[in-house]
């Protein structure tokens, strides 16, 4: 459920995609908060200035949430941005702990503004193979040998 409180710092998030749009880069903004509402970190998109397709706001605060807090701490966090994580983003919030996610546009809502941020060709995969190989160094890393 959001809260007023959500809808406050969301239009924060909305403020610093603005701010990104100012300064030329692209217009996605985000911030991550403590339980108390405390802001701890805020980022917008630089995929464009830094040439880096990682650069997008919600990573750059998952990957410093993983740095510089201890598990416990990021898991009463929440991150909030001006748009619906995309799959990159959900993968590094996941792996980071953060707790929750409160976001303004939805995934949907952006491609009907920009329809080609939708437009992601999908890659085609090919596996699972050579099973016996693959796993003898993730075995090694998770049961060493004593």
């Amino acid at each position: 459920m959001i809260t007023s409180a959500d809808e406050a710092l969301l239009r924060r998030a909305i403020a610093i995609a603005a701010h990104a749009v100012a300064l030329g880069d692209a217009p996605y903004g985000s911030l991550l908060a403590g339980p108390d509402g405390t802001v701890l970190a805020e980022a917008h998109n630089t995929v464009r200035r830094d040439n880096d397709i990682t650069a997008h706001p919600e990573l750059k605060l998952a990957r410093w949430a993983a740095r510089e807090l201890d598990p416990g701490t990021a898991a009463g966090t929440t991150l909030y941005t001006s748009c619906e994580p995309c799959g990159m983003c959900d993968g590094g919030i996941a792996r980071s702990g953060l707790g929750r996610v409160v976001y303004a546009l939805s995934t949907e809502q952006l491609v009907a503004l920009n329809p080609p941020s939708g437009a992601w060709p999908t890659v085609p995969h090919d596996g699972p193979a050579v099973h016996d190989e693959a796993r003898a160094p993730v075995a090694a890393y998770y049961r060493p040998a004593r």
